[in-house]
């Protein structure tokens, strides 16, 4: 059987795809770390730092007033859960990203399921507080979750030499 080019290319997306959301999680797992150690003062301290040039130059800039905003909301208790968040995330990411890059045919259903997951709660968000980042976010996990499966049947498939799995 011979592989078109649309299917090396989408092999190619595919994998360039679990990268990112390697290093997506990697990112998560450093900001969690961070939210553990900074006190929600501290991260007030920083983002008046970072935007005060940004102020000077323009009083109203949208992105420095947000940023100004959020921090000034932050508390002990949402600093918490932040961390939690991202830690959690973070680590099941890498994980599953993990497995599935070693080509472990049972992290593709677990990683199916929490993309199912994460996109229904970010369409719920999307109703409720619609950004464009929020969207784009939530289109990328959406053509994940479909390479995902793709990948998933044709390893599934009849005929496909795999590598066996470890016993745990």
């Amino acid at each position: 059987m011979r592989i078109s080019s649309g299917d090396r290319l989408l092999d190619r997306t595919f994998f360039v795809s679990l990268i990112l959301k390697g290093l997506d999680g990697v990112l998560e797992l450093i900001g969690g770390v961070v939210l553990l150690v900074v006190t929600p003062s501290q991260i007030q301290l920083a983002v008046a730092a970072v935007t005060r040039g940004e102020f000077a130059e323009d009083p109203n800039d949208l992105v420095a007033t947000l940023l100004v905003r959020y921090a000034g909301q932050l508390n002990v208790s949402l600093t918490l859960f932040g961390a939690w968040y991202l830690l959690v995330h973070g680590v099941v990411k890498v994980l599953l990203v993990g497995a599935v890059l070693r080509d472990r045919l049972w992290a593709y259903p677990w990683l199916i399921g929490f993309l199912v997951a994460f996109v229904g709660y970010q369409s719920y968000e999307l109703v409720v507080h619609y950004t464009w980042g929020l969207l784009l976010l939530t289109l990328f996990d959406v053509f994940i979750l479909y390479l995902t499966y793709r990948e998933y049947r044709r390893h599934k498939s009849p005929g496909r030499q795999s590598r066996p799995e470890p016993s745990p």
